[in-house]
């Protein structure tokens, strides 16, 4: 490529390097991801940028770490559309309209026949996607400035219905928009950990056939996440659903008063071999699921065992005591040089740091298996059978 490239240059080497590393692309979606300009969705960042696999925050947010809107990982958003599986002729709900990009590329795939409603809760975020829709040429698309929880019941039902914002539970209000045999694909977030999950709605249940690791801004609305330092400089976090017990006093008394252990596994991985599905696999049998986050200062200062990844590691929480995940290295095996398991503090460190090597095995003799993701409205009678994990507007059930 010469030193130069153009803006279509740029975007095939992007499309080429996704199907080459990270993306199985069909047809249509690579279609679609070769035809849309990205850069004019994103107006004064550089075209070099514009074409890089990575996030770019179109709008901050004053009240926190995470931006109000962002257009998404190119990947992420390759990968989602793959999931979403759009036919011509649909018709299409898209909950999080960031830059409006998604949207040109939703129009793309459904073609002249089907249509696009795109809403955001944003006044500023909505008008941006607007301009750009319509100096792109993609004036079909609707843009609503509405309640992502809402959805947008005046042009339902919808054949596909898509997330672009992290979704904690899935809105009541949803279930009629979406037509019976229709699809959702929603970054649904979980036990600290968030999944791009594809479901299939039939009758009252949506039924999974895939999920993959994903990171979204989080939806304006929902808030049964909750965060709680571990010590006084708020250095050490602990992410928790409200649905579980966490005892922030007995922790941080825990990890101050007494040194960690650390418990080792049989189960080694490569430098770049994906390890998440350990967090996954806890998450479909035990409820003390949390995720802890240790902040560079205090890694640097020793005040914690190195969590596997700092920022978000699973950890098991039980009352006074935890144990999270490590990641060691060993030279005894050049293939697969590092080893996974268990830090644990608290009275019942012995026990907890035996129960995650017992997650972190269970993963390791079927590494690449996900479990079966059925979602039901909350007040649903129906019988299930699996790992059920309530939520006041749904009822999810994992099963392996």
């Amino acid at each position: 490529m010469n030193q130069n490239p153009t803006a279509a240059e740029l975007r095939n080497k992007l499309v080429d390097e996704m199907i080459m590393t990270t993306v199985t692309l069909t047809p249509d979606v690579e279609h679609a991801l070769r035809t849309v300009s990205r850069e004019a969705y994103l107006p004064g960042v550089d075209l070099k940028d514009a074409y890089a696999d990575q996030a770019v925050t179109i709008k901050e947010n004053p009240n926190g770490p995470l931006a109000l809107s962002c257009a998404s990982v190119p990947s992420v958003v390759a990968m989602m559309l793959v999931q979403l599986d759009v036919q011509p002729g649909a018709n299409i709900l898209e909950i999080g309209a960031g830059t409006g990009y998604n949207a040109a590329l939703l129009a793309e795939l459904t073609g002249g026949l089907g249509s696009v409603t795109s809403i955001d809760i944003d006044p500023d975020v909505t008008l941006h996607a607007r301009t750009m829709l319509n100096r792109t040429g993609y004036q079909r698309v609707t843009v609503i400035e509405r309640d992502g929880l809402v959805g947008a019941p005046e042009n339902a039902p919808y054949d596909r219905m898509l997330a672009a914002v992290g979704l904690w539970d899935v809105p009541a209000a949803w279930w009629d928009q979406l037509r019976d045999g229709g699809r959702l694909v929603l970054p649904l977030r979980w036990r600290g950990q968030t999944r791009s999950v594809a479901l299939t709605r039939r009758g009252d249940t949506l039924v999974s056939d895939g999920m993959a690791l994903c990171g979204f801004v989080p939806i304006i609305g929902q808030d049964g996440e909750k965060t709680a330092a571990l010590n006084a400089d708020d250095t050490i976090r602990v992410h928790y659903d409200e649905d579980q017990a966490v005892d922030v006093d007995a922790l941080a008394a825990s990890l101050r008063d007494a040194p960690g252990i650390e418990t080792l596994s049989e189960q080694r991985v490569g430098g770049e071999e994906p390890f998440d599905g350990v967090w996954l696999r806890a998450t479909a049998g035990d409820d003390r699921v949390c995720r802890l986050e240790v902040t560079p200062d205090a890694v640097d200062q020793d005040l914690i065992l190195r969590p596997a990844i700092p920022v978000r590691s699973p950890v098991l929480v039980d009352g006074d005591s935890l144990a999270y995940l490590i990641v060691r290295r060993e030279g005894t095996d050049l293939q697969r040089p590092f080893r996974l398991g268990a830090a644990a503090y608290g009275p019942q460190a012995e026990a907890l740091a035996q129960d995650l090597i017992t997650h972190i095995e269970a993963w390791g003799s079927a590494r690449t298996s996900v479990p079966r993701l059925t979602i039901t409205p909350a007040k649903t009678d129906a019988a299930v059978t699996g790992h059920v994990i309530n939520k006041p507007e749904s009822r999810m059930t994992l099963t392996y």
